[in-house]
């Protein structure tokens, strides 16, 4: 397995080592030593998730905030997306900064998100499985958001806007903006 830290600092994107062979292929998805040891961080995954989704779909961008703060490992089974991250840690020498890659069914790439992170993937083909494992359970009370097309973030998704499918849900998410604002009022407090 290949690791490589992204300019997130803690950010990884991975690359399996492939098996091939006359009936297809093998490799090992996750390796809890392995992975502990090329990263250098030690995490407990507690929850695994799937999505489907068909092109277009765009998820997120989603964080849980306070004591259910997760890190996530993801990756796609079948299809392929645009990933995006957000660091959202106000004390980051990247913070507000966004990085996004392809991950795919062909290149297996996962990539590793710490806590302290806004995340979210445009579906860039129809019938595409994504999965990810968290190392915190969701809580419904402290999930939050920020908007996909934030204009301070120029985020770009590839796909025109016409063709991005939202839900309602995520259409009201705040802005970056709007977000820091409440933060640094709970700070206060």
């Amino acid at each position: 397995m290949k690791v490589k830290e992204t300019y997130l600092n803690s950010c990884f994107v991975i690359e399996p080592k492939l098996f091939f062979d006359t009936r297809g292929y093998f490799y090992e998805s996750f390796n809890k030593l392995n992975f502990e040891e090329l990263l250098g961080i030690n995490v407990k995954f507690v929850q695994d998730n799937e999505a489907f989704s068909n092109k277009g779909v765009l998820r997120g961008l989603h964080f849980q905030t306070g004591k259910y703060a997760q890190a996530k490992l993801v990756r796609v089974i079948k299809g392929k997306v645009l990933d995006v991250v957000v660091d959202l840690r106000k004390n980051s020498k990247t913070f507000a900064k966004t990085f996004s890659c392809i991950l795919s069914e062909e290149n297996k790439k996962q990539l590793f998100i710490p806590k302290g992170f806004a995340h979210g993937y445009l579906v860039l083909e129809d019938n595409t499985i994504f999965s990810y494992k968290c190392d915190c359970y969701y809580n419904k009370d402290f999930e939050s958001g920020i908007r996909y097309n934030d204009k301070q973030l120029n985020i770009n998704w590839i796909l025109k806007e016409e063709e991005i499918i939202i839900s309602n849900k995520d259409k009201k998410l705040l802005n970056f903006d709007e977000y820091i604002k409440i933060e640094d009022a709970k700070l206060k407090q």
